[in-house]
């Protein structure tokens, strides 16, 4: 046996490796790495730490390893991602879902009738998280998602296929100013792209150089996606559904003033867990 092949002996390299680029958990993320690689559990590395790598299993870890050391989220090393205790594909197409939106999906839930069914649509879905994390936790929801990306709306279909929802929603490869269901919907949610466009260049590697830019990018102030949706609402929304959007940490003011200019009312805003404002509702 060559020691230095180990699964031990790789782990301690790799998490040195991830430890000197300043990955703040290096030996859980060369652990988590590993079994992605391998195939194997936490369990099975222990067990089977003496067992040696196999050579195209070794080029493929060091090859995630380095991506890792250089920045690259986890999620687009693995695929995966977790959201709302669901599992969901991802890829360079889609903004990586994360915690802090889990209150946008709260609070659309707390303004849909339970019992009753209803019909959402996710402006923008990307993976499509929102509206499965919607559609999961309540049975009588149907739904549409709307995606200009093909790329993403690939990876919205595959979630979608992976939670058996086919028969509940679909997506639409379209931009949301080409989308003529509004009248048809009682919920509307999205989490638009909503940062200015001179900050994108301030934001961690992790973000700026790996995730999607058209995702991203607000325009000059971060609220033009809010304005053509807002407007496009305020035309086309049939009375009594709701708006739910995801915000910036330092939009409120701004997106209740243009909800308020549209005429929407019952407005009212929600903070993550990190006590963030990050979601604000309206209805129509």
């Amino acid at each position: 046996m060559h020691e230095a092949r180990t699964l031990k002996a790789l782990l301690t390299v790799a998490s040195r490796r991830l430890k000197g680029a300043g990955v703040s958990s290096p030996w859980r993320e060369a652990r988590h790495l590993m079994q992605h690689v391998c195939k194997m559990t936490s369990a099975d590395i222990i067990r089977e730490e003496d067992t040696e790598m196999s050579d195209h299993d070794r080029e493929n870890y060091f090859d995630l390893i380095e991506r890792r050391a250089a920045s690259e989220p986890y999620e687009y090393l693995t695929g995966e991602a977790h959201f709302y205790g669901l599992d969901f594909h991802c890829s360079h197409a889609t903004l990586i879902p994360r915690a802090d939106s889990e209150i946008v999906v709260d609070e659309a839930l707390a303004r849909l009738p339970l019992g009753r069914d209803a019909i959402v649509a996710d402006l923008g879905t990307g993976t499509g998280c929102l509206l499965i994390a919607l559609l999961k936790s309540q049975p009588g929801l149907a739904g549409i998602g709307i995606e200009q990306s093909p790329d993403a709306a690939d990876i919205a279909r595959r979630n979608l296929a992976r939670h058996s929802l086919e028969g509940r929603a679909r997506i639409d490869t379209m931009s949301w100013a080409d989308w003529d269901g509004w009248s048809s919907v009682d919920l509307v949610i999205s989490n638009p792209p909503y940062i200015a466009s001179d900050i994108i260049g301030t934001l961690d590697t992790s973000v700026k150089a790996f995730e999607p830019h058209e995702a991203l990018d607000g325009g000059a102030d971060g609220l033009s996606a809010y304005r053509s949706i807002v407007n496009l609402a305020r035309q086309h929304m049939k009375p009594g559904a709701w708006l739910v959007f995801e915000i910036g940490f330092d939009q409120r003011e701004a997106v209740t003033a243009l909800l308020q200019q549209a005429g929407f009312g019952s407005i009212s805003c929600g903070q993550d867990h990190g006590q963030r404002d990050r979601v604000v509702c309206a209805r129509q």
